[in-house]
């Protein structure tokens, strides 16, 4: 609200082991074959007549031992190709579940593969309450609704590559092999840790954000910078995003969320890529990041969930931000996402939540980091710039122009709000108001620091 090294561990330590084989093995042999020569001249000192045992026999006895110690290690190693084969075997099987058919496949920049799926054939429409279904048409904004700029066809990092999906068609980011030998778990891949909780007392992930709660609230609105963190273990992620929530924070929590995010478990990389998120029995069973499970339906063709956001911004340098808002749609009731400057790019049915099938009772907006602690001590992992609050514009991460909406779908602007910082030493956050940016916050921070031990 992960490395790399142990494969390239084992191939290194391969010589180092199969010469600890080879000498062990050698050893045990000349052993065995002392053995058997004592128990020979033994049995010769009691007997009167001399016995000669011919040399086949020797032999014989001498191979029989050598075979025994050298069937062990041949045995391990079946065992173990075995298990990997059968996890290849798990893998190859989940892949083929998410990634679907493509009529066109485009390469990103970034070394991303983006499928043109079937806009019917998406992974959404695996979910039984969904087959045969096609997406819904777009729903009315908000009232009070306006957009700043032009709008734009995108921004994400394999845009620049020129081509684009056709119509009728949904870009969705290719997932590896690579991508799920990283995850902890095949089943859990694509999903939170079912520690997390949003109230702040889930073990290793800390927050800075502003809330509202109180009343019922049908969406919310705001314009996000961008930047990229440095995340410092591969099981760790920082991100920036907008939490719809409902329920209370035990197992019912429901919430949709949707900003950027950098993890380098998930993607393989550090790129801060666009992100959603849903579940509605607080991360245990429901829900998943971006298109890696049934839900989330998909109605645009020029973005890509899960894909690396661009440009982005720079320390005392130009600053970029993206608009994210997520509304329900009073007609039918679903949970729909904006990004960009205006870009629609799909929903939420209702039925997936519980208590999100009516309204949400907290809205939250900031960041969040997962500490790990596996060095010992504080993460350096970074959240927002990786700079603090204070610090303002140009260096510290921000939200600007942060709304609600309400139950006759009016967007209105924030008022007694809250402000949470649970390690203010290690990631602060300072919110205000003005004329230009409406309600707006600062927040973030380096992580680990002289007062952040």
């Amino acid at each position: 609200m992960k490395g790399y090294s142990v494969s390239w561990t084992k191939h290194k330590n391969e010589p180092f082991f199969a010469a600890q084989h080879t000498r062990r093995q050698h050893k045990c042999i000349q052993t065995s074959y002392q053995n058997h020569s004592l128990k020979l001249a033994a049995f010769t000192s009691k007997t009167t007549l001399p016995i000669i045992l011919p040399a086949f026999v020797v032999l014989l006895l001498f191979v029989t031992s050598a075979t025994s110690v050298l069937s062990q290690p041949i045995a391990n190693q079946t065992l173990k190709t075995g298990v990997e084969l059968n996890k290849l075997t798990r893998i190859r099987h989940h892949l083929k579940k998410i990634n679907k058919p493509s009529v066109k496949t485009i390469k990103s920049p970034d070394g991303d593969l983006i499928d043109c799926v079937l806009s019917h054939q998406q992974p959404a429409f695996d979910h039984p309450q969904l087959k045969g279904q096609r997406p819904l048409d777009p729903p009315e904004r908000p009232k009070g609704y306006t957009n700043e700029e032009t709008i734009v066809e995108s921004f994400q990092l394999w845009a620049d590559s020129g081509e684009e999906c056709p119509e009728g068609t949904v870009p969705i980011r290719r997932t590896t092999e690579e991508d799920l030998l990283r995850a902890s778990s095949i089943m859990r891949f694509g999903r939170k840790p079912r520690s997390v909780r949003r109230d702040s007392s889930g073990t290793g992930h800390e927050h800075a954000v502003v809330f509202v709660n109180g009343d019922q609230y049908y969406g919310a609105k705001s314009s996000i910078n961008v930047w990229t963190p440095v995340v410092t273990d591969l099981n760790e992620f920082s991100l920036s995003q907008i939490w719809v929530i409902a329920g209370s924070f035990g197992n019912d929590l429901n919430t949709i969320e949707a900003g950027w995010q950098v993890s380098p478990e998930l993607y393989g990389d550090n790129y801060p890529r666009f992100f959603t998120y849903w579940t509605t029995d607080a991360y245990q069973a429901t829900g998943c990041y971006n298109l890696l499970c049934s839900g989330f339906i998909q109605t645009n063709n020029k973005i890509a969930i899960g894909a690396a956001i661009s440009p982005r911004s720079g320390y005392n340098n130009r600053q970029f931000d993206i608009g994210v808002m997520v509304w329900k749609d009073p007609k039918h009731g679903h949970w729909w996402l904006e990004f960009g400057s205006g870009l629609l790019v799909g929903y939420w049915p209702a039925f997936l939540f519980s208590h999100l099938r009516n309204h949400a009772g907290m809205i939250q907006f900031g960041g969040e980091i997962v500490n790990s602690r596996s060095r010992g001590y504080h993460t350096g992992t970074q959240m927002g710039s990786g700079h603090f609050a204070e610090e303002g514009f140009g260096k510290a991460a921000y939200f600007r122009n942060l709304q609600v909406i309400d139950w006759d779908n009016n967007l209105l602007p924030l008022s007694n709000i809250h402000q949470l910082a649970d390690h203010s030493n290690c990631y602060d956050i300072m919110a205000g108001t003005n004329n230009v940016w409406g309600t707006y916050f600062y927040y973030g921070g380096p992580g680990r620091n002289v007062r952040c031990p």
